[in-house]
């Protein structure tokens, strides 16, 4: 055991020249290691993403009056939500809203069906994955996109409501970035509803005990940046009377 102690100081423990020790850690070998992109390899990618914002923008600017849905791709059809959004994406175009989803499975897929069958626009932004996730077929206009980021800037681009319905990390981050914007003024303050007081309650509670009374790391104000409710219904009548989108 000794022997082996040793041989690793000699490896690994060096000094400085002021006789300092320190540790170095040994390097994985050279076909181990990750190797950093080229420089034109950056180049090409730069300019992927720029095509896909430029894109992305033209093709949003074909619509009007979006509402973008958030929620689980994993909620089945016969999950009360998923008839719920199913519900809203009905009543939403046939109220002349185009609504936007990110085009999977679940959640969106039920507020596409609904706008579908509303008669109205129904778009679906979706992401390409090793595994593709297939775009649903309730879309009628939509659109692929290789970055995750560029799909999300997309969209939270134009929409003058966003409707969060149940869901993983992936709807939390995409619940907190839009409060954020808007909280921070990079956002007009539009309506933020969510529906389903059982899943968001216990979040919004947490909000309000800890980073509000407890910290103070929120303002009283910031807890009126969104909406909770429980019904297709509710949530329309929020998103039924809210103003044209007037800057991004």
């Amino acid at each position: 055991m000794n022997e082996k102690k040793n041989t690793l100081e000699k490896e690994f423990i060096e000094s400085d020249p002021e006789g300092h020790l320190f540790c170095r850690l040994p390097l994985a070998p050279d076909e181990n290691r990750v190797q950093p992109p080229k420089l034109y390899e950056i180049t090409w990618r730069i300019f992927r993403i720029m095509a896909e914002f430029v894109e992305g923008f033209q093709f949003l600017s074909e619509s009007s009056r979006e509402v973008t849905f958030f929620g689980s791709a994993r909620l089945k059809k016969s999950h009360r939500w998923y008839k719920e959004a199913e519900k809203l994406g009905k009543m939403l175009a046939q109220c002349g809203f185009t609504v936007i989803t990110g085009g999977g499975p679940g959640i969106m897929e039920a507020g596409n069906k609904g706008a579908k069958a509303g008669g109205g626009v129904s778009i679906g932004l979706n992401i390409q994955l090793p595994t593709e996730q297939r775009i649903n077929p309730y879309v009628t206009k939509g659109r692929g996109f290789h970055y995750f980021f560029t799909r999300k800037v997309m969209l939270a681009a134009s929409a003058q409501a966003y409707v969060y319905f149940p869901g993983g990390f992936g709807t939390l981050d995409e619940f907190f970035e839009i409060v954020t914007l808007i909280q921070t003024g990079k956002m007009q303050r539009i309506p933020v509803v969510c529906v389903g007081k059982e899943f968001w309650s216990g979040l919004f509670e947490w909000s309000q005990k800890v980073q509000l009374d407890q910290l103070k790391v929120i303002s009283a104000k910031d807890m009126d940046l969104f909406h909770l409710v429980d019904t297709a219904q509710e949530a329309f009548d929020l998103i039924s009377t809210s103003s044209d989108r007037s800057f991004f």
